[in-house]
């Protein structure tokens, strides 16, 4: 069988052939990209220029739009490129740099909304030593230990990923390099390769477990609030992000363990969608739109601008 290792391009062969549905699907990329693109970068400006929001929660919610700029940025906008170029290759150097990048932002993203839901245990179960648990410092360096783990964490799975040889057709069948689809061309099995992505399930397994604990402490405290406001209050920051996290890490961890067929259905490529795409593009929306602070902010600036321009 042919060696892919001496070969410089792999075929991202997506969603179709058909090229009417291939226009209709980088015309909906485009529409889904540009609106991530457009939430993302406003949470960045308003929690940059609202002092009312230079608070833990809105730090690291100003951290996670970066991940999502990044991640949606990696995949879709060559996926968008090839389909409408009818153009389905990439280069190898291409292939392991959307590995690293994708590997490195969306494990530091479960890290994050780790951090996240520990910020919500703290600010909930013990308000009076919110202050000091949750200081500048302590946030800072807990968004950086998060980027730097997760980014040596991609180096190690990339360099395993391609150490591995190759065989047959460099045919990927997703709209991007995905890790799983790159297992399928393996000539035999990489034990180092597994060893690397066991620990990174066991990780997000861990994270996961974690911000379920801490959400069972703060619905348990919620539910006994005197006040219906707080409740109301409470539930609207933390139920939102529970869903981007279920969401995010149960299609994740289904790309990963669930057996890949020789033919990859329509549904492994809606998976990947699901962790790839729409967390990047549904975070602004849920951050925003259910969040009163954040809506506040938006109308604080949308009235600055118009006054400016009066």
């Amino acid at each position: 069988m042919d060696n892919l290792t001496s070969r410089s391009t792999f075929f991202l062969m997506g969603f179709t052939d058909i090229r009417e549905i291939q226009i209709l699907h980088a015309m909906l990329f485009l529409l889904i990209y540009l609106a991530a693109l457009l939430g993302n970068l406003l949470i960045i400006l308003v929690t940059i220029k609202d002092h009312c929001l230079h608070t833990p929660m809105y730090f690291f919610l100003k951290n996670l739009s970066f991940l999502d700029l990044g991640l949606i940025s990696i995949t879709v906008p060559k996926s968008i490129t090839n389909s409408l170029m009818n153009y389905n290759t990439i280069s190898f150097l291409g292939c392991v740099s959307q590995v690293f990048f994708f590997f490195s932002l969306a494990t530091t993203e479960v890290a994050l909304l780790t951090v996240m839901s520990y910020d919500r245990y703290v600010a909930i179960c013990h308000p009076l030593r919110y202050n000091s648990i949750m200081s500048h410092g302590s946030c800072v360096r807990m968004a950086a230990s998060s980027w730097l783990s997760r980014g040596l964490n991609a180096i190690l799975h990339t360099a395993s990923t391609f150490s591995t040889p190759m065989c047959g057709s460099p045919e990927v069948h997703q709209f991007f390099c995905d890790v799983p689809q790159l297992f399928s061309l393996a000539c035999s099995p990489n034990p180092g390769e597994f060893v690397v992505i066991g620990l990174s399930l066991v990780f997000d397994f861990g994270c996961f477990m974690f911000i379920d604990i801490s959400y069972i402490y703060v619905f348990s405290t919620v539910l006994r609030m005197p006040s219906r406001e707080g409740r109301a209050r409470a539930f609207s920051t933390c139920l939102p992000h529970l869903i981007v996290v279920t969401l995010f890490l149960s299609s994740g961890f289904f790309a990963y363990l669930h057996p890949l067929p020789k033919s990859p259905s329509l549904l492994d490529l809606l998976i990947s969608v699901f962790y790839t795409v729409v967390p990047p593009t549904m975070n602004p929306l849920i951050y925003s739109l259910r969040n009163k602070d954040m809506k506040t902010a938006l109308k604080k600036l949308r009235m600055t601008r118009v006054c400016k321009l009066s």
